[in-house]
């Protein structure tokens, strides 16, 4: 079954949200210490790309502990940056950090009007969403026609021997680690298969695509360990 097929099968929300609120208070301290601190350059990267469309509204959905959100008010300092998340616990880390404008909501349920934002940022947490295709299609409907939409995530390494090696850490020494500096090893073990599952390279872009999306950009961090996805909202037509 292709990435794109599971598209369909649902991300059990109630298990989502029980799962990063039971690591919420940890969550940032297990993201640098398990990515090496790549995580600070990366979202560095991410808000540079965002600012270069100069936007005077973005959203950052899946918001989780505010750290993108952070980032993209440095990089954009005249945007207003709105976070948003479903997981409370969540939202009350990056409420800590003094992130101005949050916002608890469901990603397939945005409660935005149409044409809000124009940008729109998704970092780790479009995999974790019910339906991605009905969460892209949501992400579509609060863009203007134009706007920018990036979505950051995990991904595998298209280097085979690389890979093999990525994923014995993936799925071995990451729960493990993850445990002893949480508490929560399930959430981990979650964490892998989750990624083996969502779209990457082409599967990604005809996701995208076929959510309305055109300009589609792939660009791999760390050799693809992750990686950045840039599109344009198309105008409806008809």
């Amino acid at each position: 079954m292709s990435a794109i097929e599971t598209s369909l099968k649902q991300q059990n929300p109630g298990f989502v949200c029980r799962t990063f609120a039971a690591i919420a208070g940890r969550y940032d301290l297990a993201n640098h210490l398990l990515s090496g601190g790549f995580d600070f350059l990366w979202r560095a990267k991410a808000a540079r790309l965002i600012a270069q469309a100069r936007p005077a509204r973005v959203l950052d959905l899946a918001t989780g502990s505010g750290d993108l959100a952070r980032a993209l008010g440095k990089h954009c300092p005249d945007a207003q940056i709105v976070g948003a998340d479903f997981c409370l616990p969540m939202l009350q880390v990056a409420r800590k950090k003094s992130v101005p404008s949050l916002v608890q909501a469901d990603g397939l349920r945005l409660p935005f009007r149409d044409r809000s934002f124009d940008a729109l940022t998704v970092a780790f947490g479009l995999r974790n969403m019910a339906a991605w295709d009905g969460a892209l299609r949501e992400m579509h409907r609060v863009l203007r026609p134009g706007g920018m939409l990036l979505v950051m995530d995990f991904s595998l390494p298209e280097f085979l021997p690389l890979r093999a090696i990525y994923r014995r850490y993936l799925h071995h020494v990451l729960p493990a680690f993850a445990a002893a500096v949480t508490g929560n090893k399930e959430a981990y073990e979650y964490l892998g298969e989750s990624i083996e599952s969502f779209p990457r390279g082409a599967e990604m872009r005809t996701l995208i695509e076929g959510c309305g999306f055109s300009g589609f950009q792939a660009r791999p961090l760390c050799l693809g360990v992750a990686c950045i996805y840039t599109a344009r909202r198309v105008e409806n037509r008809g």
